[in-house]
């Protein structure tokens, strides 16, 4: 166990808790005890149905995408109950830096998946709040894969779902691609298989791993036309430093790991037997499917097949230079066109 400041209640919060006991892994693995952190906007209505679900994204928390919530917004927490749930493993809920159980932690973490994460969400909502009905279930990359998750795990539950960037099933390129970014870590002289003495030690893997993001995470347009300027940064360098390192280099390294063998393995194709198709032909809910046309991580082709496997799906391709990273709204009128489209969302009957 050791310390992290970054994912502290002053650096990531308020968060709460909601602890699961004997927690049972889908690897056959078991947390013992278990804390899943989340966050909540608005209030619980007395039929309990206003409730949206925004699961977060690869690095992130229940603190990173708040900035899509506010009175007037498509996420107004006068109209909805909002809940942001952190992943197992993400440095706020029970992490492999964070846990007390000697037996899982640091590089002892068990694997996790989308699956685990999924179920204990569930739990926090059907157990902790009563709620039987989810209004939407959002998220941008990992949250897409949560999102689908939820929407053929459970879709009576589901209502309207909107996977943004992201896919139902890592596809072998992308997988490929994961594996280059989880050996930026692994490899690196001071990880120790997971028992490093702090994260300082690995600074210059978190660096590694963010210029590896920089290069695949925007568009060749972005960097082709600067548009890094546009996003107030002077020089390529700055846009470097100040925004990718910036953003990796207070994290915990295990933590990142436990969630980029998530992402490497999300498929929700197991629960018809390998057959995607079929997967998500299982689906209920409302879906628009909200691929960035110039993400080189999850493409727009890609998405596209998905879309095309459910029978209430949308296709509505984002544009922007920002590419995979539109979703952090640095650009005015990605922010707008994606809370737009959440709106139209909102408004359509389910």
């Amino acid at each position: 166990m050791i310390s992290n400041d970054y994912y502290s209640q002053e650096n990531q919060g308020p968060y709460s808790f909601f602890e699961l006991k004997d927690f049972a892994l889908e690897s056959g693995d078991t947390i013992a005890d278990l804390r899943i952190a989340y966050s909540t906007h608005g209030t619980l209505n007395e039929a309990k149905d206003n409730v949206i679900l925004f699961p977060h994204m690869f690095s992130g928390t229940s603190k990173s995408l708040e900035a899509y919530v506010g009175e007037g917004k498509a996420l107004d927490p006068t109209q909805y109950f909002i809940i942001f749930p952190n992943q197992i493993g993400n440095g706020v809920s029970t992490s492999p830096h964070n846990t007390e159980d000697a037996s899982i932690s640091m590089g002892n973490f068990p694997q996790v998946t989308i699956g685990d994460d999924v179920r204990a969400q569930h739990a926090l909502l059907t157990e902790q709040f009563g709620i039987t009905e989810i209004q939407l279930v959002l998220g941008w990359s990992m949250g897409a894969q949560q999102t689908y998750e939820w929407a053929v795990r459970y879709p009576d539950m589901v209502k309207r779902a909107a996977p943004i960037g992201g896919t139902a099933k890592t596809s072998d390129h992308n997988a490929i691609m994961v594996e280059g970014l989880i050996g930026a870590l692994r490899t690196a002289v001071n990880f120790n298989d997971g028992h490093y003495d702090c994260c300082e030690d690995l600074d210059q893997a978190l660096c590694h791993l963010a210029v590896l993001f920089a290069s695949i995470g925007v568009s060749r347009e972005f960097y082709a036309k600067e548009h890094w300027r546009e996003a107030g940064f002077e020089t390529l360098e700055s846009f470097l430093v100040d925004f990718w390192k910036a953003w990796f280099r207070p994290m915990d390294p295990n933590a990142l790991v436990v969630m980029l063998d998530k992402w490497q393995h999300a498929d929700v194709s197991k629960h018809a037997d390998g057959d995607l198709a079929a997967a998500l032909g299982r689906i209920k809910a409302v879906v628009h499917n909200m691929p960035f046309e110039q993400d080189m991580m999850f493409t727009n082709d890609e998405c596209r097949q998905d879309s095309n496997m459910m029978a209430r799906c949308e296709h509505k391709p984002i544009p922007s230079t920002w590419g995979h990273f539109a979703m952090f709204g640095v650009f005015p009128q990605d922010f707008a066109h994606i809370d737009n489209q959440l709106k139209t969302l909102l408004a359509i009957p389910a």
